[in-house]
C-alpha cells in the first residue's frame, strides 16, 4: 500500500500549484488517460487539485503533516474510484465530496479508537509484567507508569493512538491500518514518529532533555 501510494505522488507535492487544464473536456482526457495507466496524467490532476484537498483535510485535523499525509489517502482512494465518476457530473464537486466524507470517516475513526483506549487502556496495561517485586521495586515501577502516561498525554493524538496499538496492545501494522482505515506505510512512519516523541517527552518530564535539535532520542527497555 505504502509503496502503491509512493508511486502515486512522487512528483507532485513539489508542483501542487502546477497549472494544469481545467475545462470538462480536458479533465474528461486526463481521467480516460488515468484509466488507462497514464501516470503523468494523474500527476496533472493531484498538481491542480491537491490544494483545494489539503485544505479540506486541514479544516478536519488541524495540523500540517497530518493533513498531508490525509490528502494522499484521500487521492489515493480517488485514484481508485476514477472508474465510478459520472462523466456528466462536475469532477471537482465530485472530488470535493468525496474528500469531504473521507474526513469525516476518518474523524470518527479517531474518536472511535479514542474512546476505546479510554475505556480499555488502564496503567496495568502499560506495566510489564513482575513475579511479587518488593516495595522499592513496586513503587519504581509505579513512577515509571505515571511517567509514561504523562509523556503519552503530551503526545498528538494521532501519534498517541499509533504508538499504544503497537506498543501496549500488541496489534500488527496490518491490524493497526484495518482499524484505523489507514496505508500501512502511513501507520509505521506514525509509530516512528510516536516514539521519538515519546522518548523525548521522558527525556523532558526527567529534567534530561538535552539532545541536540534533530539527533535521534535513545530507547531504553523500560519504555
Amino acid at each position: 500500500m505504502a509503496e502503491a501510494r509512493d508511486t502515486l505522488f512522487y512528483s507532485t507535492r513539489m508542483s501542487a500549484d502546477s497549472p494544469a487544464a481545467s475545462s470538462p473536456d480536458a479533465i474528461e482526457a486526463l481521467i480516460q488517460r488515468c484509466l488507462q495507466g497514464d501516470q503523468i496524467a494523474w500527476d496533472l490532476i493531484v498538481r491542480q487539485y491537491w490544494r483545494k484537498v489539503f485544505n479540506v483535510a486541514y479544516k478536519f485535523v488541524g495540523k500540517h503533516d497530518e493533513a498531508e499525509d490525509l490528502t494522499q489517502d484521500i487521492f489515493l482512494k480517488i485514484f481508485k474510484s476514477l472508474d465510478t465518476f459520472d462523466r456528466r457530473a462536475n469532477f471537482q464537486t465530485w472530488l470535493i465530496s468525496i474528500s469531504r466524507n473521507l474526513c469525516i470517516d476518518h474523524y470518527r475513526s479517531v474518536r472511535k479508537e479514542r474512546e476505546t483506549i479510554d475505556r480499555d487502556v488502564d496503567a496495568n496495561e502499560l506495566t510489564p509484567a513482575s513475579h511479587e517485586p518488593g516495595p522499592v521495586a513496586a513503587l519504581e515501577q509505579r513512577d515509571r507508569v505515571t511517567l509514561l502516561r504523562q509523556a503519552l498525554a503530551e503526545l498528538p493524538e494521532t501519534l498517541r493512538t499509533a504508538v499504544m496499538m503497537r506498543d501496549i496492545r500488541e496489534l500488527s501494522y496490518q491490524e493497526i491500518a484495518d482499524r484505523l482505515r489507514l496505508p500501512e506505510g502511513t501507520v509505521k512512519s506514525r509509530i516512528n514518529r510516536g516514539r521519538t516523541e515519546l522518548a523525548r517527552q521522558i527525556r523532558k518530564l526527567r529534567g534530561e532533555d538535552f539532545t541536540p535539535s534533530g539527533a535521534m532520542p535513545k530507547r531504553t527497555g523500560a519504555y
